[in-house]
């Protein structure tokens, strides 16, 4: 099912916390000479292609949730997303060493309610964190049918599993839904929007978690890559 997401709340969000906004800009352009966090360093462009399209999102994400981040990166959308909503906690898993020593530092300099994992997706789902999260979200990491068993073993029943992409996702749901039906996901939906000053389509897919994903997944090995679900 596809809806056009409303996306007023968002931006009043993100006016209303804009200087929090503009301090985390330069906290990643001072990082970004060291560590390569990001190639988009425009000011406009870093404010609707990083800042609004991970605000976007936020009335999908359920009052009070956990949320487990897969790939976080330079932290998109789960900075933007606590720095709106402070009611959500994240745990954020990353694979990357530097990546995750700016991710520390942005949790220290806004008081950030998260935690950093520096693991793999696929190891890290075997653990502690299997099905514990309310919700599962990653953004630009891979296509869904490989995202989907890095995901949404990470959620428990009942939760969501939400994969920020590009415009154009038919193909990519389509390929992706025996993949759905075999990690324990059900009813999945699509939600649609536009970047500002015409800088792009987006959409979020949401997959609802109604049964426990089976215990080989995730495969490891590369396999969730090499050979998709």
């Amino acid at each position: 099912m596809e809806i056009t997401l409303e996306t007023g709340r968002a931006e009043d969000l993100l006016k209303e916390h804009r200087d929090a906004f503009d301090e985390f800009r330069r906290m990643l352009l001072e990082y970004n000479e060291k560590y390569n966090l990001t190639s988009i360093t425009e000011e406009g462009e870093i404010f609707a292609k990083h800042f609004f399209d991970s605000a976007a999102g936020e009335s999908l994400f359920p009052q009070g949730a956990h949320v487990l981040e897969v790939g976080s990166g330079a932290g998109f959308p789960s900075i933007p997303l606590m720095l709106v909503r402070p009611d959500l906690t994240f745990t954020l898993v990353e694979s990357t060493g530097k990546k995750c020593d700016f991710l520390n530092a942005a949790i220290e300099k806004f008081s950030l309610p998260a935690n950093v994992l520096h693991m793999r997706a696929e190891d890290a789902a075997k653990g502690e964190w299997r099905e514990q999260a309310d919700v599962c979200c990653a953004r630009a990491v891979a296509r869904l049918n490989t995202l989907s068993e890095y995901c949404l073993p990470f959620v428990k029943v009942g939760g969501v599993f939400l994969a920020y992409k590009g415009g154009n996702v038919a193909e990519e749901v389509n390929e992706a839904k025996r993949a759905f039906s075999l990690l324990g996901g059900g009813d999945v939906k699509t939600y649609s929007y536009s970047l500002p000053e015409g800088m792009g389509e987006r959409t979020v897919v949401a997959v609802r978690k109604i049964k426990p994903t089976p215990q080989k997944y995730p495969r490891g090995r590369g396999k969730e890559r090499s050979a998709p679900l």
